[in-house]
């Protein structure tokens, strides 16, 4: 008997198809993956078999959990159901935790709430799964709270909880998007071994099809809730049968060739930059210690160049770039924009300032929602003196819209009413409307699907060439960081460790750490002729 069964799933919520006949199964020590783009409804399958539906729900077909509908069960043999027999690791480990309570306590209590065992075992299970995913209690004692855990660490404790009472299914929503590639092949490692161990089936969602062809036994690509595509990992790789499968194995290997700089002179120099940051006291008149986040960093980024900056969490990627933007000042060290200072004493300059502009991660948060496109996109303009006012400044909306591949029009529109790969274009164009010397890209197409980050890498390459465009690109996406840079800095624990020709560093890298970077990266393997 399988351990999951969907047959003919369908789900509407208000009137509206979301899933449409879905089918998949999962057996014992299995993994099944489910992938395909925002929309698809990846996660909505997953929630339909934890029944977590959101009111206006309509829910036909059936889901067979060891032979039982779950569809046919009450609210309450649902909720003894949920954490016992199938866990469920979410996407994002800092909203999935309790930030007031401590790991041991969160681990605990899902234990405690099944009545599974007595506090004291209770405990003792909660140190036992915690070790097993590697967050020992004598280097991570229960008394830890989540915000001082890494991300990587956080999502450990997330799938902790998830496995606390050895579910035989788990669920895995995209639980690796924002992780870098050294932590993402350690908890990929986990789960394989946590389904090895328990003969568990795991569900896998995720968009990176890397991952897929990696660890997959099973692979099922949805379309607008549909199914268009299933089979064993192996074959499907090679006998493609349906275009978009193809499409999105394509698209995930996107290659891009960036125009040759214009006239490369030195645009942003760093210079043996050092930055700290206070520790608190561990005993009341012990002095605070110092944390180095930054330790004597150095190079030079040329105008019209494309330079990228890659390393794990917490290697300093973050508190660098602040710093280059005039955000943080540094303790050691200078930082100039086209020679002149990004700090004047301890203060930001300003004038530095209005040359630099940020595209983040997440498109949507970086937005008010309440202001339609045109006033967001303008935001930059209060750094300019004068500002343009009347048909200067709908002219530069409109241009800038165009640039972005988006339409005029879109400016009366709100920000809610764009897909995810539209709301990075204008984001991108809220960057581009004040002509600043320096763009810096923290993460800008790690949340998107491998078709529109395939789209986003396309659109900078025609706006290097429109724009001749000078940015610092920090991704942990290594393959996007090969495709759309020229140079690429490596850093380890607060320093470049290495730096060069982004090819060059990539299929010859000289430092250890470089290696085990790209090591750790997942790749995809050749994939096969398209069957009609």
């Amino acid at each position: 008997m399988s351990l999951l069964q969907i047959e003919d799933l369908s789900l509407s919520i208000h009137g509206t198809d979301i899933l449409k006949r879905v089918s998949l199964t999962i057996d014992p020590g299995q993994i099944v993956a489910v992938t395909g783009e925002s929309g698809s409804g990846k996660s909505m399958t997953a929630l339909a078999v934890m029944q977590l539906l959101p009111i206006g729900a309509s829910i036909d077909g059936a889901i067979r959990f060891k032979g039982q509908d779950l569809l046919t069960l009450s609210e309450a043999a649902l909720c003894a159901l949920r954490g016992a027999a199938v866990g469920m690791v979410f996407q994002e480990p800092m909203t999935a935790l309790n930030p007031v309570k401590t790991i041991g306590d969160q681990v605990t209590e899902t234990i405690l709430i099944h009545k599974a065992m007595p506090r004291l075992q209770a405990t003792e299970r909660a140190q036992e799964v915690l070790t097993r995913v590697g967050l020992p209690p004598d280097r991570f004692p229960l008394s830890r709270y989540p915000h001082e855990l890494s991300g990587g660490q956080r999502q450990r404790v997330v799938i902790a909880m998830a496995i606390a009472l050895r579910p035989k299914l788990l669920i895995a929503d995209e639980p690796t998007t924002a992780l870098d590639v050294t932590t993402q092949a350690q908890i990929l490692d986990l789960l394989k071994g946590l389904v090895q161990e328990y003969d568990m089936g795991l569900l896998m969602i995720t968009h990176d099809l890397a991952v897929v062809a990696d660890m997959a036994d099973q692979i099922v690509v949805m379309r607008q809730g549909e199914v268009v595509e299933s089979g064993a990992t192996t074959h499907l790789l090679k006998h493609m049968k349906h275009p978009y499968t193809r499409m999105l194995f394509e698209a995930s290997d996107h290659q891009v060739i960036l125009p040759d700089p214009v006239d490369p002179r030195p645009l942003l120099q760093v210079t043996q930059v050092v930055r700290d940051y206070r520790l608190p006291r561990k005993r009341l008149f012990d002095a605070p210690g110092h944390h180095r986040a930054v330790d004597g960093v150095s190079f030079t980024l040329n105008r019209g160049e494309r330079l990228g900056l890659v390393g794990e969490s917490g290697c300093g990627k973050s508190t660098l770039t602040r710093a280059i933007l005039g955000l943080e000042d540094v303790k050691e060290g200078e930082i100039q924009l086209n020679g002149q200072p990004v700090f004047t004493g301890h203060k930001p300059n300003l004038a530095v300032r209005r040359k630099m502009q940020v595209v983040f991660q997440d498109p949507y948060g970086s937005f008010n929602p309440r202001h339609r496109v045109s006033r967001l996109i303008t935001e930059p303009f209060h750094l300019l003196k004068p500002q343009p006012i009347g048909s200067e400044k709908q002219d530069r909306i409109a241009e800038m819209l165009t640039a972005v591949g988006l339409s005029p029009d879109d400016a009366g529109k709100y920000i809610h009413e764009f897909s995810g790969g539209q709301r990075q274009r204008i984001a991108i164009a809220r960057a581009l409307i004040i002509r600043p010397e320096l763009i810096v890209f923290d993460e800008a197409v790690s949340a998107l699907d491998v078709s529109v980050r395939a789209q986003i890498l396309d659109l900078l390459v025609e706006l290097c060439a429109a724009y001749d465009l000078t940015y610092l690109f920090i991704s942990h996406d290594l393959s996007v960081v090969r495709t759309i840079t020229d140079r690429v800095l490596v850093m380890q624990a607060g320093q470049i460790v290495e730096q060069g020709e982004t090819e060059q560093v990539f299929a010859s890298p000289q430092h250890a750490y470089t290696r085990t970077l790209i090591d750790a990266a997942p790749t995809l393997p050749d994939i096969g002729q398209y069957v009609a």
